[in-house]
């Protein structure tokens, strides 16, 4: 993420987000309307785009591999997909499970939409590392989706095109492809069909025996009411502070190997402000990945990494902020079954010292008896 010149939000769970004037709002009103010669320009909102995707579905997908010797095969999976709306609707989360001769396939995928450019960007992540990949960034045109993203794979860099087409409300297409030319060719090396499942027919992904987790988020799954304290101007010699009251709603995802906050809080002066936070599990280094999006942009900045030790979860980064790198800490700590404190912290000097500019203490919202 790049910081414009004051930070906005940083705190529950590991987030940045730009505040300067009226930032970080909720959009109420997304469409923008540029001009040419003086007259007004229609933006298409795009933000409904990804209705017809939610919902249970039977896949069968197809997946192109290589031999040790080089030699290309495609291999079938069948399986199902679960996609639930989150974040008031700006948001989707996919997971997928599927059985095939390579054995059993789980991922993750994070729809995020940005209401300043109307496009939609797609975060993956795989069972293997929870790690997410570089975003593909793209719009619906005419009932079809193309996004696309510049990554490295085997070594070398490709562009990928991910495609949604053949739309019905019981079925869709999507595949992917990449490109080692600068897009004039194109080779697919997934694809899948999906029907819409019956009740009954196929189920929700759910927690499997043996799977690589983590309990370590677990005492904050639930909802919460938060009071939020934050730094008007950090790094800049000021003990002015804002108070921010909402509330913040944890769930779990992907068999425990991620989970979900969603934040909603409002400030004294009108301020209405909305994030989301996705963190995931990775089985190899025993750490999570922290991933933040405030609702003015629908993007995801740079990721804190870190763990827990002795019932406190430290996580870091490194990113620049008026115009200098500085040092990133977030902290959760004082877990109880009803309540816990997180904040987050700069350093301009290497860690060794640090400016809390983020204060959260939580306080579980408990259940109505029957």
């Amino acid at each position: 993420m790049r910081l414009e010149h004051r930070i906005c939000a940083i705190g529950t769970l590991g987030w940045l987000s730009v505040w300067s004037s009226g930032c970080g709002g909720t959009p109420r009103h997304a469409v923008e309307k540029p001009t040419v010669d003086d007259a007004p320009v229609a933006v298409r909102d795009g933000q409904h785009d990804f209705d017809f995707n939610l919902g249970v579905w039977k896949t069968e997908i197809h997946r192109l591999v290589k031999s040790p010797a080089g030699v290309k095969s495609w291999v079938t999976l069948t399986g199902t997909v679960t996609i639930n709306a989150v974040w008031n609707g700006r948001g989707e989360v996919e997971e997928v499970e599927a059985d095939g001769p390579t054995g059993h396939f789980e991922a993750l995928t994070m729809f995020l939409y940005n209401p300043k450019s109307h496009q939609w960007n797609l975060n993956f992540a795989n069972s293997s590392d929870g790690m997410l990949t570089a975003p593909s960034i793209g719009e619906f045109n005419a009932g079809r989706g193309e996004f696309y993203d510049h990554e490295t794979i085997g070594g070398k860099a490709v562009f990928v095109r991910q495609v949604w087409s053949d739309i019905t409300p019981n079925s869709h297409r999507f595949e992917q492809a990449l490109s080692s030319d600068g897009g004039r060719t194109w080779e697919p090396n997934f694809n899948a069909m999906l029907t819409r499942a019956k009740p009954g027919e196929a189920h929700p992904p759910t927690e499997v025996a043996g799977t690589p987790r983590s309990p370590d988020f677990d005492w904050e799954l639930g909802t919460w009411k938060v009071q939020m304290s934050r730094l008007e101007h950090p790094l800049a010699g000021s003990n002015a502070w804002v108070k921010l009251d909402g509330t913040v709603a944890a769930r779990p995802l992907w068999g425990g190997r991620a989970n979900l906050a969603e934040i909603e809080v409002d400030g004294a002066d009108g301020r209405h402000l909305e994030f989301l936070s996705l963190r995931l599990y990775n089985p190899k280094s025993h750490q999570w990945s922290l991933n933040f999006a405030s609702s003015s942009n629908g993007t995801f900045g740079v990721p804190l990494f870190g763990e827990f030790a002795h019932g406190r979860g430290e996580f870091y980064d490194q990113e620049p902020y008026d115009d200098r790198s500085i040092l990133v800490k977030f902290v959760f700590s004082d877990a109880t079954a009803d309540s816990s404190r997180d904040e987050q912290a700069f350093s301009t000097d290497g860690g060794k010292t640090w400016e809390v500019n983020w204060i959260n203490k939580l306080t579980r919202i408990k259940a109505a008896r029957e």
